[in-house]
């Protein structure tokens, strides 16, 4: 599979299926309008903390953008290993899996990741047009969290759960690889209640 086709392809059905232009799209994830060009005309290989502006301008999750569209004639319940797209960000060097299986109808999907020693992914999303849940269960290595303003040291088989805000860092402060997983759920977030009047 080629992985740069597939995910510019998929930007641009994405963005085409929301009725945005280039200019509304750039607005909204804070991502430049040449930037996303490059990218729909597969020009450039895109870094995580990019994909993830785009992904959530687009209602989507990282994991959900990064997956191939659901083979037809309808997706099947298994991904077999050699079926799971991997990607790599060029930016870190860090690597995902894509665990489940592509177009199932879940609530959750699974990510297996490999961290480089020494690297650190920001995430900066001023306005999350969904709410993430994500779980993280350290298989090896260790990994610094910031969240917000709440900090989290990881050892191998801690599990963190947490709500993604409007800025996550992923750090390695270690001298190997660190390896863990992810259960993400996403859902729309709920509206503010109206103010009743007492008129």
């Amino acid at each position: 599979m080629d992985f740069d086709a597939a995910l510019s392809a998929r930007v641009r059905a994405l963005r085409k299926a929301r009725g945005f232009t280039l200019d509304q799209l750039a607005e909204l994830s804070g991502v430049s309008r040449s930037m996303i060009s490059l990218i729909e005309r597969q020009e450039t290989s895109p870094t995580a903390a990019v994909l993830n502006k785009l992904a959530d301008a687009l209602s989507v999750s990282l994991p959900t953008l990064l997956a191939p569209d659901a083979p037809s004639p309808a997706p099947q319940p298994i991904a077999r290993q050699a079926d799971q797209p991997v990607w790599t960000d060029p930016g870190s060097g860090y690597v995902r899996r894509q665990l489940s299986p592509a177009g199932w109808p879940s609530p959750i999907e699974l990510v297996e990741l490999r961290f480089p020693a020494g690297q650190r992914v920001s995430f900066d999303n001023p306005t999350r047009s969904i709410t993430i849940h994500q779980q993280l269960w350290l298989l090896e290595g260790v990994m610094a969290i910031t969240a917000g303003d709440q900090h989290w040291q990881l050892e191998a088989g801690d599990c963190l759960a947490m709500t993604l805000g409007d800025r996550v860092v992923f750090h390695n402060p270690g001298k190997q690889d660190a390896r863990y997983l992810l259960a993400l759920s996403t859902s729309a977030p709920q509206p503010t209640p109206a103010t009743r009047s007492t008129s």
